[in-house]
């Protein structure tokens, strides 16, 4: 029995992206848990240095980004989500020590090789989308990574560095026979801050077409909603889409509703994430990280930039629960 789980679709694949201090298996759990099934199909972890996961001292200080609650596994398997962990770096043999340890010491569904941040004090170190422009140490990578795990092996990516240069790139990512690809539609040096060129995925089509026909491709970049969702995938024929930022304008992204959500849906699942935040971290994590969330939760009713500005200034859940208590809401005791 094949392990790739790619292999079991066949299109409108829906993912939600790796994303720094946010997709940690709290926020996961918090999306799944209003996921319509079938309309999230897979979650990747917050992503990790191979470096750190290969020193001993920092192996323990980074694992916890791997790290998944009893609910969100129950919640995977319920609603039939594949979990992939992400890594990054520029050494092939660290690679292969870091996916021997994924592979053994977790339960992924597979592996996927960031080969697209762009994030400059990465790409100084040689990794990421500097791998772009260094296309036989990221074969080595894939190779070290493939070789080592029995799990599926995806390569997130973005198009070139400077300038679009997808048709050399991506045939080259191809011809690799990787499990996916995910194409991030902009270039290194664009960052987020220029429009996705999605005409960029049709030629990426077209090459996987001739290469390796199997291969599923998944699109990324300027998809905010489902609607955006299916307009990509019919103007370029690519499998499925990852959401990035899109899930910081609504939680209920993949929920097949959609109407907007009341003022206490919205508390309520606020309440849920902070309070599952501090039953999963307690001190261990900074309480502060939440409050890149709450935007996320209080917007567009009445009195909601109040309710903003009192909750970024909470240090505690015991704050969180008499702010949102005042605000005549039904949070439990």
């Amino acid at each position: 029995m094949s392990l790739n789980f790619w292999e079991e679709f066949k299109s409108d694949i829906y993912s939600l992206a790796p994303m720094e201090d946010v997709t940690d298996t709290v926020f996961r759990e918090v999306v799944l848990s209003v996921a319509t099934p079938g309309l999230l199909n897979v979650l990747f972890t917050e992503f990790c240095s191979t470096d750190g996961l290969c020193h001993p001292v920092g192996q323990k200080k980074v694992a916890h980004r791997f790290y998944v609650n009893p609910s969100e596994r129950a919640l995977l398997k319920e609603k039939g989500v594949k979990l992939v962990a992400q890594i990054w770096g520029s050494k092939p043999e660290k690679f292969s020590q870091a996916v021997k340890f994924l592979t053994s010491e977790f339960e992924f569904d597979g592996i996927d090789i960031n080969m697209g941040c762009p994030v400059k004090k990465i790409v100084k170190q040689g990794a990421c989308s500097a791998l772009i422009g260094k296309p036989e140490l990221a074969r080595e990578i894939f190779q070290a990574t493939r070789e080592n795990t029995e799990l599926p092996v995806s390569i997130k990516t973005r198009t070139g560095l400077k300038k679009h240069n997808t048709e050399e790139w991506i045939s080259e990512v191809i011809s690799w026979k990787p499990a996916a690809v995910i194409l991030h539609c902009r270039t290194q040096t664009d960052q987020s801050d220029r429009p996705a060129d999605w005409t960029q995925m049709n030629i990426a089509v077209e090459l996987r077409n001739s290469i390796a026909p199997e291969i599923p491709l998944i699109g990324n970049g300027d998809i905010f909603s489902m609607e955006d969702a299916q307009r990509f995938m019919i103007q370029t024929a690519a499998e499925g889409v990852m959401f990035g930022r899109g899930i910081f304008q609504n939680p209920w992204l993949f929920n097949e509703s959609l109407s907007e959500r009341t003022p206490s849906e919205k508390i309520e699942l606020l309440w849920k994430h902070a309070s599952l935040f501090e039953e999963t971290w307690g001190r261990s994590k900074n309480f502060s990280l939440l409050k890149r969330f709450f935007k996320i939760y209080v917007s567009s009713f009445g009195n909601s930039a109040k309710l903003k500005n009192e909750l970024m200034n909470v240090n505690s859940l015991e704050e969180v629960h008499d702010i949102l208590n005042s605000f005549n809401s039904s949070i439990p005791e």
